[in-house]
């Protein structure tokens, strides 16, 4: 791979290799979400996110906006472990991590051409889409794979499950 570099960036960094990438007429996907036990749903929903363009980033909740969003004992991995595993698969090409609840601010610097979320919502319900839209960007859900969800797998391993 010539150019940009993969792996977790800042955002300097990803501003840059992005650039790079739309230089060479990559089309850039973005998703984002909390991937605090990474599981085969989670592989599979990436792998499928590539596939919608050329470059996929990874936009990760670091770790209070994971406690704000799933409660106290969360995240199990810290962002640096979290991001350190996403960044290891074949699908993923840059991670960053975002401080906010939402992914929002990221979406106005990058302007990804794709916007991808798994789960069963309508577009109008995905955070950002009115951001991607209006640059005229497009906005996708995936279908949520398999019924694997990170908290079931964290109640199961409490012997709550």
């Amino acid at each position: 791979e010539e150019g940009s570099e993969r792996g977790v960036l800042g955002l300097e960094q990803l501003l840059l290799a992005v650039d790079d990438a739309r230089a060479h007429k990559e089309k850039i996907v973005f998703t984002n979400g909390c991937f605090d036990i990474l599981h085969a749903g989670h592989v599979t929903y990436l792998e499928q996110a590539r596939a919608q363009g050329d470059r996929l980033i990874v936009a990760v909740n670091d770790d209070a906006s994971v406690s704000r969003l799933k409660g106290p004992g969360r995240p199990i991995n810290s962002v640096d472990r979290r991001m350190a595993v996403l960044a290891g698969l074949g699908a993923v090409d840059w991670v960053i991590s975002f401080p906010e609840g939402t992914p929002e601010n990221l979406l106005t610097h990058v302007k990804p051409d794709v916007l991808v979320k798994g789960g069963d919502y309508g577009i109008d319900q995905v955070v950002g889409a009115d951001i991607v839209q209006a640059y005229g960007g497009e906005v996708r859900v995936l279908g949520l794979v398999e019924n694997s969800s990170t908290t079931a797998i964290v109640e199961k391993i409490r012997g709550q499950g």
